[in-house]
């Protein structure tokens, strides 16, 4: 005979808490899956305006500041159509050129002058140029085929972020320009080599002195990012994708400029088979200064976008100490770098300038 025996309340009280415990797990068991799960980019979602980022930074670095017209809604294509359109060499100049004159008893044809062209265009690690002066325009230029030139010069970088050109790249520019000048008959003019290259010292040391590259770094609080959710983030503030899988640029109002910002993230991230379960901390928002010109504002739109990035992404703004970075100190930061605009301009090389730019690269 079977016997059912009614369950005690301490019976029942044991279940009711071990199915309690049973349901604890479960939830936190997907709450954990959850929080490790990378933030995703939303599908088909419509790119929104800028968020107005908070604090006291944006108005206070705002003052005077002309609107950029770069539209973030434009289509990728057409932004990255401005990104490749092919920029013009600036010409050789005095200032951070070592220049020899070239003479030429008649003109010579921009198909002879290319032929005679020396194999690589560097002395060294210095950039080294060839130029004719067009017998029709008088304009110096890299010789074209189907243009007569009635001179030429030849020149040498003094300085770049490689150092000052020394006197072994000074001998190899020599060998060049004078291998280039018995090929078309001409006679070439050397300047001194110590007084040239005491002249690149000079000029190092000054661009050493005055060169700046900014970085932020944004971390994330809690939950990681997904490669296609950074992207779709800096998206809405205006990037679009570079070259290199995990880097981005914000373009430059005009064709043929320096992107004004660079945004990077793991490369192996972004190149992973499944980057989208790819879990990311942090990305970097870099300023290369002297290669972007101080009208397109660039520190304050670096502090737009790290500002609203931050908000948007649930991060913080580090340095590269891992110290948060307040409005403060990006007040102080800008204010130095308003000395250093003026000093560039002082010395007829402005950030983002023609010679500006081939300087500090």
């Amino acid at each position: 005979m079977i016997y059912n025996y009614p369950m005690s309340t301490l019976q029942i009280s044991l279940a009711i808490v071990g199915g309690l415990v049973l349901a604890g797990v479960v939830a936190h068991s997907a709450w954990s899956a959850r929080k490790n799960t990378p933030r995703q980019a939303e599908p088909d979602s419509v790119t929104p305006s800028p968020t107005e980022p908070g604090g006291d930074i944006r108005p206070q670095l705002e003052a005077g500041r002309q609107e950029p017209g770069f539209d973030p809604e434009a289509s990728l294509d057409a932004a990255l159509t401005a990104l490749t359109v092919p920029e013009k060499k600036p010409g050789l100049d005095a200032l951070i050129d070592v220049i020899a004159p070239i003479l030429v008893d008649s003109p010579v044809s921009g198909d002879a002058a290319l032929a005679a062209m020396p194999g690589s265009r560097r002395a060294g690690s210095k950039p080294f140029a060839i130029e004719g002066l067009n017998a029709l325009s008088s304009i110096w230029e890299t010789p074209v085929p189907g243009q007569r030139y009635s001179a030429f010069q030849a020149g040498v970088q003094l300085a770049n972020r490689t150092g000052a050109l020394n006197q072994i790249e000074f001998s190899e520019f020599v060998v060049k320009a004078q291998a280039f000048a018995d090929a078309l008959d001409g006679q070439p003019e050397f300047p001194d080599m110590l007084e040239e290259v005491a002249r690149a010292r000079e000029l190092d040391q000054f661009a050493s002195a005055h060169d700046a590259q900014l970085g932020f770094t944004l971390r994330a609080k809690n939950t990681a990012w997904s490669p296609g959710y950074v992207q779709q983030s800096a998206a809405k503030q205006g990037f679009v994708a570079g070259s290199i899988p995990g880097r981005m640029v914000l373009p430059a109002d005009g064709a043929g400029h320096a992107p004004i910002l660079g945004l990077a993230f793991d490369t192996q991230a972004a190149m992973a088979e499944d980057p989208e379960q790819t879990a990311l901390r942090e990305l970097t928002l870099s300023l290369d200064v002297p290669q972007v010109a101080r009208g397109e504002q660039p520190f304050v739109r670096m502090c737009e976008a790290a500002i609203a990035l931050a908000a948007n992404m649930e991060g913080i703004i580090i340095d590269d100490q891992g110290q948060t970075i307040s409005p403060e100190a990006m007040e102080a930061i800008h204010a130095d770098l308003e000395q250093l605009y003026n000093t560039l301009e002082e010395r007829d090389m402005p950030a983002g300038s023609a010679l500006g730019r081939r300087l500090f690269s």
